[in-house]
């Protein structure tokens, strides 16, 4: 497989370039904040945070975008079976308000998506805007026959194939197939030291 390189930067005309990179451990805060601000205090609650609860985020899927020091935009994709479909879901994705029409969106999307494809995975879905995200090959198509465990706009579950016949006969719930999170104490265990007791 190709090596992928860590850092895109986009320059735009009349503005501070920024750079597309994989998360880091300290930006946790800062994009929990910035989700915040463009989701509200209820995205915990919404459908597709059932398929990211408690999970990890596809490997290499994680990504960050910094201008002038400060971060400005995240997505991630997450491990699903789209009704038996190995598939990857999109989200969420958000780009801090400061940056809007400066292209961070459309670049975060495109660089995940090669990313995706350059991985080996087969398609991606999400819940968003058709209009939106039409520009990057999404479309209802193929999720028809799919399901959110939790309410959703049908108009809104879009896919896209990144292999031809990826999302074929895709039918049923989506769940989510990807690593479970280990809780803090389960970390602090596995890095206990052993005691072994001596021999009386």
């Amino acid at each position: 497989m190709t090596a992928l390189r860590n850092t895109t930067v986009a320059l735009i005309s009349n503005a501070a370039p920024f750079a597309i990179r994989a998360e880091r451990a300290s930006d946790v805060v800062a994009r929990e904040a910035l989700l915040d601000a463009c989701f509200g205090d209820n995205r915990h609650t919404r459908t597709c945070q059932r398929l990211r609860d408690g999970r990890a985020p596809a490997e290499g899927l994680a990504l960050s975008v910094v201008r002038l020091g400060k971060l400005v935009g995240t997505v991630r994709l997450w491990y699903v079976s789209a009704g038996g479909a190995p598939a990857l879901m999109l989200g969420p994705l958000a780009v801090d308000d400061s940056c809007r029409g400066l292209g961070v969106g459309a670049a975060l999307m495109q660089r995940a998506l090669q990313i995706a494809k350059a991985r080996g995975h087969g398609a991606v879905i999400l819940l968003g805007d058709a209009p939106y995200y039409a520009r990057f090959g999404f479309c209802a198509d193929k999720t028809g026959g799919l399901s959110l465990p939790g309410p959703f706009e049908r108009c809104r579950l879009l896919g896209l194939e990144l292999r031809c016949g990826a999302l074929d006969g895709a039918w049923g719930m989506v769940a989510p197939t990807g690593a479970l999170l280990l809780k803090p104490s389960a970390i602090r265990a596995r890095k206990a030291p052993l005691v072994v007791p001596h021999a009386a």
